[in-house]
C-alpha cells in the first residue's frame, strides 16, 4: 500500500481517496471501487478517480476495505481509572482495526450523580469513538435509566451470575483516583425483572445479560472447593492407601476444566430460560453476553422459536479459539472456556448464521493481577485483553482456516451490532453519508501475537506466540488515519468521540 500527496485538478474534491480498493459491504458484496472521504464521511464510492481533486490519497492494492470494526463489549477503566484507560485501550482497539468501542460501565451509585464524571473524564482521551452500556446493579440504579436514557444510553446490563456467595465484583475506578472499588453485588430475580419492565418502556431498549444462574454457581463452588481441600489433606497422609492415586490425581487437576465444571452449562440454561421468560412480558430486546457453551447456544434458539420479544446472541473470539486444554490460569474466563465440542458448535452457528455478533469482552488487567493471592483457579481474576486481536483471530481461524466469507464476518464485527444498537447507518456499514470507519486488512500478512504488538496496558494475551494470518493494516475513523502499519499516531489521542445512541430496531 502507498500513499501519494499530488492534487489532481477536477471540480470534484475530496480529503481523502482510497484507491483501488475491494470494498466489503455489508448486504451488497464486495464492489472494487475507490472511496472519497470528505468532513469525516463517505462522500461516494466511484470507479473513476483521474478527474478527482483531493488532499490525500491511500493506493489499497487491491486489498480489503472493511467498515471499521465495533467492540460491543469492552472492559476498561476497571483497573485503571478511565482518563488513563481510555487512552491505552483505545490505542490498543485502533491496532486491532476497531473503530468504536462499547464500554461496560460499572458504578454501585447512582448514574445521576456518576455518569456526567465518566463522560467528562472519557472526552479527549480516545483515539477512536466509543459508547457505553450501564450495568444496573441495585434497585435504586432503576429509577437512573430514564435519565440514562435521555443522556444517549439505550443499554442496560444484568449480571444474572452475581448473588449467593459467588457476588464480589470490581466496580470501574472513579475518575482520576487510582483505586480499586470491590463491592458485594446481589442481582435477584426482581431486579431483574424491574430492569427488563422500565428499560422496555424506552423505544429500541436493549438489556444485555451475563447469563448464568449464581445458585449454581455458588453452590458448586463451593463444593468444589471443599473437595479440593479434602484432596490436598488426604495427600498429606503419607499411608500406602492414600499416597496411591489421590496425590497423582491432585498433580493433573487442569484450573480450567475444574473451573467450567464449577460453572456448567446448566447454570447458563436456568438464566437464559429464566430472563426470557420476564422479556415475553414486555416483547424486550435482548441481547445475551459472551455464549460460548453449545447448552446456552440451543437454550437460545429454543426460546428464540417460542417468540415474544427479540434474542441476539454474542460470542467472543476465545471461545472460538481455546477450549478448557488450554489449562493455564491466563484462560480463566466468565463464562468458562468450554470443551472442543463447544468450539466446533460456535464455528458452525458462525455460519450458518445463528450467531450476531463478535465481542471481545476485553478486561484490561495485568498479570500480577490476573494470577491472583495464591495463583491458583479460585483468586485469579476473570477475564483477560483481546480488543487487538479479534480481527486478526477471525481472519487467521476464521476467513483464512475455515473460509469463512468476508462478508459474513463484517456481519458480525459491525453490521449488526450497529443495528442492534442503534448505530447504522452512521456505523456498520461503506456507503455515502456514513462515517468514515475504515480499516484495511492484509489477508496474507503473518505476524506473531506479543503483549507489544497488541499495545493494551496488558502485559499478556493468551494468543502470546501464535502465529495468525491476516492483520489489519490501516485503521481509519472518521476520516482520519489513526493507525498504520501498527502505528498508532499520537496526535489523534482525543480523536474519538462519545456516541450518544438513535436506536432503529424495529422489534419483531
Amino acid at each position: 500500500m502507498s500513499n501519494d500527496y499530488d492534487r489532481p485538478i477536477n471540480s470534484n474534491s475530496c480529503d481523502l481517496i482510497i484507491k483501488n480498493a475491494n470494498v466489503v459491504i455489508p448486504k451488497v458484496g464486495v464492489l472494487r471501487t475507490n472511496i472519497l472521504i470528505e468532513n469525516g464521511k463517505i462522500k461516494e464510492l466511484t470507479n473513476s478517480s483521474a478527474s478527482v481533486n483531493y488532499s490525500k490519497s491511500i493506493n489499497a492494492n487491491d486489498k480489503y476495505v472493511l467498515p471499521g470494526l465495533i467492540d460491543p463489549h469492552v472492559h476498561y477503566g476497571v483497573f485503571s481509572p478511565i482518563e488513563m484507560a481510555a487512552a491505552t485501550e483505545s490505542k490498543s482497539a485502533a491496532v486491532g482495526g476497531v473503530t468504536t468501542i462499547m464500554r461496560m460501565l460499572r458504578v454501585y451509585e447512582s448514574y445521576k450523580e456518576e455518569i456526567s464524571k465518566h463522560l467528562e473524564a472519557s472526552a479527549r482521551n480516545h483515539f477512536i469513538d466509543y459508547g457505553i452500556h450501564a450495568s444496573i446493579l441495585n434497585s435504586d440504579q432503576v429509577k437512573d435509566i430514564t435519565y440514562l436514557y435521555q443522556s444517549g444510553i439505550h443499554s442496560f446490563k444484568i449480571y444474572m451470575n452475581l448473588g449467593s456467595t459467588d457476588n464480589r465484583i470490581l466496580m470501574d475506578m472513579s475518575p482520576y483516583r487510582n483505586l480499586r472499588l470491590p463491592k458485594n453485588v446481589f442481582v435477584s430475580d426482581e431486579l431483574c425483572n424491574s430492569v427488563v419492565g422500565k428499560s422496555s418502556t424506552f423505544k429500541n431498549s436493549v438489556v444485555l445479560v451475563h447469563a448464568e444462574d449464581h445458585n449454581t454457581c455458588a453452590n458448586l463452588i463451593e463444593e468444589k472447593k471443599f473437595e479440593k481441600s479434602k484432596t490436598k489433606n488426604d495427600a498429606s497422609d503419607k499411608s500406602p492407601e492414600n499416597v496411591k492415586g489421590k496425590q497423582t490425581n491432585l498433580n493433573k487437576d487442569n484450573p480450567l476444566d475444574l473451573w467450567s465444571k464449577c460453572r456448567p452449562p446448566e447454570s447458563e440454561v436456568i438464566a437464559i430460560k429464566k430472563i426470557m421468560n420476564m422479556a415475553r412480558q414486555f416483547g424486550s430486546n435482548i441481547y445475551f453476553v459472551h455464549i460460548g457453551s453449545n447448552g446456552a447456544l440451543d437454550a437460545i434458539l429454543y426460546e428464540r422459536q417460542i417468540g415474544g420479544c427479540n434474542a441476539y446472541i454474542e460470542t467472543c473470539p476465545h471461545y472460538l479459539t481455546h477450549s478448557v486444554d488450554f489449562g493455564d490460569l491466563r484462560g480463566k474466563v466468565v463464562p468458562p472456556l468450554r470443551s472442543k465440542n463447544d468450539v466446533a458448535s460456535l464455528w458452525n452457528a458462525i455460519k450458518n448464521g445463528v450467531i450476531d455478533t463478535i465481542g471481545t469482552d476485553h478486561v484490561a488487567n495485568t498479570m500480577s493481577l490476573k494470577s491472583g493471592e495464591n495463583n491458583d483457579i479460585w483468586t485469579a481474576l476473570a477475564g483477560f485483553p483481546g480488543v487487538a486481536t479479534m480481527l486478526p483471530v477471525l481472519l487467521h481461524y476464521g476467513v483464512n482456516l475455515r473460509q469463512l466469507p468476508i462478508q459474513r464476518m463484517v456481519e458480525l464485527t459491525s453490521f449488526n451490532t450497529s443495528k442492534i444498537f442503534g448505530m447504522f447507518p452512521k456505523k456498520g456499514t461503506i456507503q455515502k453519508g456514513s462515517d468514515a470507519d475504515l480499516v484495511i486488512i492484509d489477508l496474507d500478512l503473518v505476524q506473531k501475537v506479543t503483549p507489544d504488538l497488541l499495545q493494551s496496558s496488558s502485559d499478556y494475551t493468551i494468543y502470546d506466540g501464535i502465529k495468525l494470518q491476516g492483520w489489519p493494516i490501516t485503521t481509519i475513523s472518521r476520516g482520519k488515519i489513526i493507525m498504520e502499519n501498527g502505528t498508532v499516531f499520537p496526535e489523534n489521542l482525543g480523536h474519538g468521540e462519545f456516541i450518544g445512541i438513535n436506536n432503529h430496531i424495529t422489534k419483531d
